[in-house]
């Protein structure tokens, strides 16, 4: 009893140790941080909050780019509609209280950078996007996805995360290859710390030129193979399925 007693306070302190690193350090809209990769979390606060890290969260993502890396989409089968279908019936139930803003917010979800104009502005969760990083809940996405109106927010969606550490095959256990493309964010160059506001935007960041590590180097700045983990939009009021699984 003393042992497992002893297991289960050692976790808990764990989890609370990586819930206030998330809210220390890495950006409101991804999962829980996969450890694994220590200088993939060494992001400092001017490079999460500059304006392309909020447009490489919020636009509608084109497939192809020195920044983007996307899974490899799979041949549909009967066998993973029948799974998919499932979880959308899910996420949709699971956000019909949300369509209120405010309750998100009662539920601890936290907006991304209201401030800025987004076409989508991600309210996320910090405790289920650790939650992630172990499992997968249709019912559970690390954020929502909402559009700003006159009124406050309107619900458009909601996004799902995973630790980058994932290879394909099990992102394809979470959802269907097939049906929805999971997308990360890659080859990224952020110049010396203390610079941000003099750097050239147009070669550093998520919209820069720069997309490997010898030029980074070259640069002076700071190299990151890939920042945040996994991401997945779905749009479960959507009536067709190329619109539910859209960028």
């Amino acid at each position: 009893m003393c042992i497992r007693l002893t297991i289960l306070a050692g976790w808990l302190i764990m989890a609370s140790v990586v819930a206030i690193c998330l809210g220390a350090g890495v950006a409101q809209t991804v999962s829980a941080g996969d450890n694994t990769h220590g200088a993939d979390h060494d992001m400092t606060h001017e490079d999460h909050h500059e304006e392309g890290a909020t447009h490489a969260m919020s636009i509608a993502h084109a497939h192809m780019g020195p920044h983007m890396k996307w899974t490899t989409r799979r041949t549909l089968t009967a066998d993973d509609e029948a799974r998919a279908d499932p979880i959308v019936r899910t996420l949709r139930a699971a956000l019909a209280k949300y369509q209120d803003y405010r309750v998100a917010l009662k539920d601890g979800f936290e907006p991304f950078h209201p401030e800025l104009p987004q076409p989508h502005y991600h309210f996320t969760s910090k405790w289920r996007g650790l939650k992630a990083d172990l499992r997968f809940h249709a019912d559970e996405p690390t954020s929502l996805l909402y559009r700003k109106t006159e009124q406050g927010y309107q619900l458009e969606g909601a996004m799902f995360t995973a630790p980058k550490r994932m290879n394909e095959d099990r992102l394809n256990e979470r959802l269907p290859l097939s049906v929805g493309q999971w997308h990360a964010h890659v080859n990224l160059c952020f110049p010396p710390k203390g610079s941000a506001a003099v750097a050239d935007w147009t070669r550093f960041g998520f919209k820069g030129t720069i997309a490997t590590e010898e030029e980074c180097d070259a640069a002076g700045g700071r190299f990151y193979s890939q920042v945040f983990g996994w991401m997945l939009h779905v749009y479960p009021f959507e009536e067709q399925g190329d619109r539910i699984w859209t960028h």
